[in-house]
């Protein structure tokens, strides 16, 4: 036997070989098929096939069911719902702790900040002077953050697959194309504006009279 290539296909943990009929016919003549797989046209309403074809096979104790691309959609939409709750509950940690160091930096800060208002800084101005503080460090933490993301990414999925008997090929492993990593970069100075913003807004609102008298 002449193995010509790999196919990804965790069903029966992987153990499964791909062969055209006429490869076994020898061995075994008498083979019988055990399911079928049809391709539609472009543009046919795939249910509405499958319940057509399900009425012609119901006195022959057969079943079509939908499959392809469109298969364990509800699998595939319940991991999607499961990395935006984590996704989200990332972001929202993160901002937290930018939150809380930015915070504190600003209370030691008010004094100062108070002289800046007495010289006539507006509120939008100290607003955009506690976000700019955060600006370089959001940006530093995506353009570091990112690149160790995609590299752990390319080190731990491989692992995963080989813990179970599957060799992952590239095209599972390369999902981040070049366009879509830019956008992530600048998730970090996304994420330092958000935390900083509540900061920004105490450090805008507060009186002048009250910074100056802040030790």
């Amino acid at each position: 036997m002449r193995i010509v290539g790999e196919v990804l296909d965790p069903r029966d943990d992987g153990m499964q070989v791909f062969t055209d009929v006429v490869t076994l016919e020898a061995a075994h003549p008498d083979l019988t098929d055990t399911s079928h797989h049809i391709e539609v046209a472009p543009g046919t309403d795939v249910h509405t096939y499958v319940d057509a074809l399900n009425r012609t096979l119901e006195p022959l104790g057969a079943t079509a069911r939908a499959g392809g691309l469109g298969a364990g959609g509800d699998m595939v939409a319940t991991l999607n719902a499961l990395s935006a709750i984590l996704t989200l509950m990332l972001v929202a940690v993160a901002a937290l702790g930018v939150l809380n160091g930015v915070l504190l930096d600003t209370r030691e800060r008010v004094r100062e900040i108070g002289i800046h208002k007495a010289l006539g800084m507006t509120p939008r101005q100290t607003v955009a002077m506690v976000l700019t503080s955060v600006a370089v460090t959001g940006l530093a933490a995506g353009a570091l953050g990112v690149p160790l993301g995609v590299a752990l990414h390319r080190r731990v999925l491989p692992a995963m697959g080989e813990s179970v008997g599957l060799r992952l090929p590239e095209s599972v492993l390369a999902v981040y194309p070049s366009a879509e990593l830019f956008p992530l970069v600048l998730g970090g100075l996304v994420i330092a504006t958000l935390g900083a913003l509540p900061p920004a807004g105490w450090a805008a609102r507060a009186r002048t009279a009250t910074s100056l008298r802040t030790e």
